[in-house]
Order: C-alpha cells, then structure tokens, then sequence
C-alpha cells in the first residue's frame, strides 16, 4: 500500500471541526458516577508462571455495571516498591493473552497492568470477560453493539472499565499512583485516549497508531475492519447515518484528545489503511498537553513495532528520570 492520505506536512497542521456534544462532559461525569456506584472488588492473586525475574498477580475488579473485569499485574520479582505504574489496553479483539508474555515493562523497572477486553480475545490474544451487556441488532465484531444510542454503546463499557482498571493497578501496594502511564495501540491507543481525557491526575498518555479517532472521516475514507463494520451496518441500515454519528462523538478520540493534560507520545503509519494518518493527526493535534510523534512514512497498521517500544522506553525514562533502569538503545526511532 502507497501513501494515500495527505501529504504529511498538511497532516500536521490538519485541524477539523468534530461534532463535540454539548452534554459530552456530563455524559461521562454521570456514566464514571455509575460505574463507581460499585465497588472497586479489586483483587490480586499470586499466579506461578515459571518466570523468575517477575512476579505476577491475576487481577479481577469491578468494571462498568460492577461487572468483573480481568487483567495481570506484573512487577520485578526484587521489587520493593513504589513502582513506575503502566496500564495497558489491547489492540482490536485481542483480550490479556497468558501471563508470562508481559515482560517488557517489569523489566524496565516498572509495575504493569495489562487490562482484558470485555467480550474480546477471541481473534487475537486470548480473553477471559465477558460481556454480559446485550444489544440490538449489530454487525459481527463490537464497532455497532448498541450504537443507536450513547448510552448503550459497547465502549461506553470498556472506556468506563479503562478508568477503573488505573484505579485498581494503583491498588497493588508496589504501584505508585502519582507515577502513572497509560498506553495501547490501535483499539489500545482509542482507549488510551479516552483514559487520558477522562482520568485527571496521569504522568503520562503512550497512544500508537490509535483507532476510533475521527469517525465521520474514518468510515468514509476506509473499508478497513474494524471501521468497515461501521459502514456495513449503515449499508443496511439506511437513514441512520445521523444517529449512528451521535453516539459515535461520545466515544471520539479526538474529542477525548482535547481534554488531555497529561504529557503524550503518539506514532503514525503513513500507509496506514486501517487507521488512515488523517485520523491519527486529528487527534494528536487536537491534543493539549505536551506532545511528540513519532512518523513511520513506509509502514502501514504495524507502525512503529519494536522501534515504538524502543521509544517509549526512552519516552517512560525520561518522564520518570529513570534513564539507568531503561538505558537507551543503540540506534533510535526513525
């Protein structure tokens, strides 16, 4: 795939107009007030993995609707704590996968949590929560579970589940609550995103070539699942197109963009078909706090990979000015 969006210099300064609800903030003031309504239960069970440098718990707490969510928290088995703290979301029906894949951040020195999906894991990384919420009619995958409405839409429940998830990692006596960073990719960076809109108090936001940003764009510009989705159940059902459009600006990365605070590394693929860079750019410029990007002119969805990593690593040093827990590796980022 060639480079098909803008050019990149008309990418960094792209600023659309977004359809921001007027009642945007009290829509999640009141479903954070809901979800809250129950108690955290959050608990941390020793699990044995074979790994000797890390210990891990299998985290379960109460998410949206006081269901329970899954998730590991990892740390350095010498950990004496407190800990820089990482809560991670999952790329696109991908749920928290076994426990010994999440090494990276434990050894950098931090604690990690790594957040299940609800009713994901089924096409990616294993999952374990379900979600008991039903729906009207929807097209296969999660993009249009009750997207008639706002308040019955599928991320309306993960996005409240990703604030309780920073709430119960910060439970974990090794975490550190005032060093906190959340990060994803894809459907992780779209979570990310609303994270760092909706949680006041982060260290910092890592969002990777971010999904659901830009939704009037996004479904016109590509027929790439999981945004195809969209266009299909709109294909059927026709005439809905306003109302499918207002609940998605709930949910709009880049209006959650506009609300973060916290310092933010973004990455961008320029032949990226999935999530197309004007959507990416739109949030990242809409975004408020500092902010840095990293652009991977000839790569497509997988972005930066293990080069991204290599640069939040140096990002997460730095916030934290840990640089002799996570040295800099040889070479750097494009």
């Amino acid at each position: 795939m060639a480079q098909f969006d803008l050019p990149l210099d008309q990418l960094r300064e792209y600023r659309p107009q977004i359809a921001e609800p007027a009642d945007f903030d009290a829509f999640w003031a009141e479903t954070l007030a809901e979800t809250r309504a129950h108690d955290l239960d959050v608990v941390f069970e020793p699990v044995a993995t074979g790994l000797t440098g890390v210990h891990t718990w299998d985290v379960t707490f109460a998410g949206f609707g006081g269901h329970p969510v899954k998730g590991w928290f990892t740390a350095p088995a010498d950990a004496v704590g407190p800990l820089p703290l990482v809560v991670q979301y999952q790329g696109y029906n991908s749920g928290r996968s076994l426990p010994h894949t999440w090494g990276l951040w434990p050894l950098a020195g931090c604690a990690h949590f790594i957040m299940d999906t609800r009713g994901q894991g089924g096409g990616g990384n294993v999952g374990d929560t379900p979600d008991p919420v039903g729906s009207g009619p929807s097209h296969a995958g999660f993009m249009t579970r009750g997207i008639e409405e706002p308040g019955t839409y599928y991320y309306r429940r993960v996005f409240a589940d990703a604030v309780r998830a920073v709430e119960a990692a910060r439970a974990h006596p090794l975490a550190d609550p005032a060093r906190t960073v959340v990060l994803g990719g894809s459907q992780g960076g779209g979570i990310a995103l609303a994270a760092g809109g909706l949680v006041p108090d982060l260290s910092g936001v890592a969002v990777d070539v971010p999904f659901l940003c830009h939704f009037e764009r996004s479904v016109v510009l590509t027929d790439s699942r999981p945004y195809g989705e969209i266009s299909a159940y709109l294909s059927v059902h026709r005439g809905k197109e306003e109302r499918v459009l207002r609940t998605l600006s709930y949910v709009d990365g880049v209006t959650f963009a506009a609300r973060g605070r916290a310092p933010a590394l973004f990455s961008v693929g320029l032949m990226d078909t999935v999530c197309p860079p004007s959507t990416v750019f739109a949030a990242y410029n809409a975004y408020t706090g500092d902010k840095s990007i990293e652009v991977y002119p000839f790569n497509g969805h997988e972005g930066g990979g293990v080069f991204q990593q290599a640069a939040q690593l140096r990002w997460v040093a730095d916030l934290f000015g840990q640089p002799e827990q996570m040295p800099r590796p040889a070479g750097g980022t494009p």
